[in-house]
């Protein structure tokens, strides 16, 4: 009898295993280069996230809004997808144009070029989290400069 107990409780510590370790979905994020290429095949519109390391709503974002379900189904299914850590020393490519971290030089916390062209306001310091969604032309479609729900990104993700 203690062997048939030890038996089902191996196969179900086993089995329970095997179903945790299934990988659960997430969003599929691209580089700057292959937004460029997809964008020419493929037009579609484009949602890109810059965080930076320090940044604790950019973390609360990725672990609160971005593990949603119905918020990774509605990026992935509609959107092409990027992240970009602002404080990157990458060279990055991106529509004939090369862009590079000059501020990495001189300043702690340096920002990168493509960051500060993109998801800089007129007359406010450059502040995170910062999430642009563009059309399916790469046009401007809105700018967001704050902490946000999942139920609000939806929303945003509508317009």
């Amino acid at each position: 009898m203690d062997y048939l107990k030890l038996l089902a409780i191996s196969f179900f510590l086993y089995f329970g295993n095997l179903q945790a370790q299934t990988k659960a979905p997430t969003i599929n994020w691209i580089s700057w280069e292959e937004l460029d290429v997809k964008l020419e095949k493929d037009p579609k519109k484009t949602l890109v996230f810059f965080h930076a390391d320090w940044c604790a709503y950019c973390k609360k974002i990725d672990r609160v809004v971005f593990t949603k379900p119905e918020v990774i189904n509605k990026i992935n299914a509609d959107f092409y997808a990027v992240r970009m850590n602002v404080e990157t020393s990458d060279t990055i490519y991106f529509d004939n144009n090369k862009f590079v971290n000059t501020q990495a030089l001189t300043k702690r916390n340096g920002v990168h070029e493509l960051a500060l062209l993109l998801a800089s306001r007129t007359g406010k310091a450059f502040s995170l989290p910062v999430t642009l969604l563009f059309t399916e032309k790469f046009e401007v479609n809105k700018r967001i400069f704050e902490y946000y729900t999942s139920a609000s990104l939806l929303n945003y993700l509508e317009d």
